[in-house]
């Protein structure tokens, strides 16, 4: 099993197949509207914009699992990051990341990389939200914007904690654009 045997709802309810994207770099993140980290939709569209005709492609998962940080419907969401961060990449349906009804491409993408990578930001940033996330799995994704990056050959790269900010990854971008 690879990335490319899930398939996926989109923000519009029509169901999408993973391999439409075989052969590109991809940046999967859990996101919310809501939330602290929101402001990570502009770093995010910027490196879309910088790396989409290299081959990298954003897919964003809104997810309201975490305080309730993504309500409204997928149209509202979608309309929300439009309007307020110029978002132009992949948005999908609203998923669960964790728990029992977690979308079975993210069960599959804890799977592969249990263990985010971090900073120094994200041992302060898991300190804030340490209570919230009590009694999860250790391989559960921690917060909004949890982010996995996919080679082009569908294989995880690496995984990376929500306080990892959109920047830090441009390197890692790179090398698998080539």
């Amino acid at each position: 099993m690879n990335i490319y045997d899930f398939t996926v709802k989109t923000n519009h309810g029509e169901n999408i197949s993973l391999s439409e994207y075989q052969g590109k770099v991809l940046l999967i993140v859990n996101t919310a509207t809501k939330c602290g980290l929101t402001p990570q939709y502009t770093a995010l569209q910027e490196l879309y914009d910088k790396y989409k005709d290299k081959g990298l492609v954003v897919l964003d998962f809104p997810c309201n699992q975490f305080l309730k940080q993504a309500p409204g419907t997928d149209e509202e969401i979608s309309e929300f990051c439009t309007l307020n961060y110029n978002t132009t990449f992949p948005r999908f349906a609203k998923i669960d990341v964790n728990g029992k009804n977690a979308d079975p491409l993210f069960v599959w993408l804890k799977e592969q990389a249990p263990e985010d990578r971090g900073d120094a930001e994200t041992a302060a940033f898991e300190k804030k939200v340490k209570l919230l996330t009590m009694g999860r799995k250790p391989n559960d994704i921690k917060w909004n914007f949890g982010k996995f990056l996919i080679d082009r050959n569908g294989n995880i790269a690496d995984r990376y904690s929500p306080a990892f900010s959109p920047e830090q990854l441009e390197e890692d971008i790179e090398k698998l654009l080539g």
